[in-house]
């Protein structure tokens, strides 16, 4: 995959972003099935980079990522 696209899986989680060599990579927004989100950016398949993330109880965490960690 390469550009702008949807992929959902099986287990219920969908992605809805850009792809670079079929890793999410660019701006994008991850939902799981429990009603997790994260919206922000992504490298290499990761979150990496400015974004936010929005937890089952409606919480919101914003800051930096490093290779799927916040730092």
């Amino acid at each position: 995959m390469h550009g702008n696209g949807v992929f959902s899986w099986a287990d219920g989680r969908i992605y809805n972003g850009e792809y670079m060599d079929d890793k999410k990579h660019g701006f994008g927004e991850f939902k799981w099935p429990d009603g997790k989100i994260y919206v922000g950016h992504w490298k290499n398949g990761k979150q990496h980079g400015s974004g936010y993330y929005i937890n089952t109880d409606g919480s919101r965490k914003e800051g930096e990522w490093m290779n799927g960690k916040r730092v």
